[in-house]
């Protein structure tokens, strides 16, 4: 049998050395070679280690789309993959514009809906989803939590615990989305993988149990029926695509669990569930390869990862 080769694509991708591995051995059991490029602003970034390096624009600048076309016209791109927020609308913009690569995203109205808290808010309680309870006037009951609507990475959070507080902030209201806070909980986040087709092929959640800079530092899978049946819900009512991180918190009061937030592209941690058997990386390889991937079900609970700072070298 000849020897498949898939090109991948990241945008934004500088640090997810260890997704890289994980795509480049997936790649390798399907009997693909996989070459992994990453689309940066600088070629000093960590992902250099297991890949080459395109210098490219921002993710605003009004050519980016065309640029990214010569990128995979150059490089024989098969498949884009972004990693961060701003990357997702355009890899949905590109692919809607050009259809020459496989890029497993929601399309791009979806994605802006996502990455407004405010909106996201709104289209969750449309969808009948539980969510903590969002202020929109009247007497506000404290703690309450203001998170930039267009944030990412947990900045920019403020807990307001009395009326001086939420004064100062409501006047700049427009710029945050404020929520119930729940001081005594947990938090999970569950990685997911739609077809193109709409079916829910993985449901990995997992528990958040130390937060660095807004990432994950450790996380472990976690066996528990209510948060796969509420992704579930979620992915069928908002009818989701692709990679997908979703995210909740538990009540430790009264147990109830509420969702967070949506994030359409893979989460930093998702290579924890990939090490408790979570193949996404294979599920996105079969898609890019017109193959037919099946449900992942066994998916081990109790696999924890402890994430830490390793060294790439440059010499300039």
């Amino acid at each position: 049998m000849e020897k498949k080769h898939l090109n991948i694509l990241f945008l934004g991708g500088a640090k997810r050395v260890s997704m890289g591995r994980k795509i480049i051995e997936a790649g390798l059991r399907l009997g693909a070679d996989v070459r992994i490029f990453s689309y940066e602003l600088s070629r000093q970034v960590p992902v250099a280690a297991i890949g080459e390096v395109v210098i490219g624009l921002k993710w605003n600048d009004s050519a980016i789309l065309e640029h990214l076309h010569s990128v995979v016209e150059e490089y024989r791109i098969d498949v884009m993959l972004p990693f961060v927020d701003a990357a997702v609308g355009v890899a949905g913009l590109y692919v809607a514009r050009y259809n020459d690569v496989w890029a497993p995203v929601v399309n791009p109205s979806t994605a802006e809906i996502l990455f407004d808290k405010l909106a996201s808010a709104t289209a969750f309680e449309e969808a009948s989803l539980d969510i903590p309870e969002t202020y929109r006037g009247g007497r506000p009951v404290f703690p309450l939590i203001a998170k930039p609507r267009h944030g990412s990475a947990s900045k920019g959070l403020i807990v307001i615990n009395d009326i001086p507080e939420f004064r100062r902030i409501d006047k700049v209201r427009d710029e945050y989305i404020l929520q119930r806070y729940y001081p005594e909980r947990r938090e999970y986040t569950v990685d997911c993988y739609i077809s193109r087709d709409g079916e829910a092929l993985c449901i990995s959640p997992r528990e958040r149990l130390e937060v660095v800079n807004g990432e994950v530092s450790r996380t472990v899978t976690v066996d528990d029926p209510e948060l796969y049946e509420a992704s579930l819900s979620a992915i069928s009512r908002l009818r989701l695509r692709g990679a997908v991180t979703i995210q909740y918190l538990r009540d430790r009061v009264t147990g109830r669990l509420m969702l967070m937030e949506i994030n359409p592209r893979l989460g930093g941690g998702v290579v924890c569930s990939v090490h408790a058997g979570a193949d996404i990386p294979g599920l996105i390889l079969k898609e890019a390869l017109g193959l037919n991937p099946a449900v992942i079900k066994d998916i081990k609970p109790g696999t924890l990862i402890c994430r830490y700072f390793e060294e790439t070298v440059f010499y300039v």
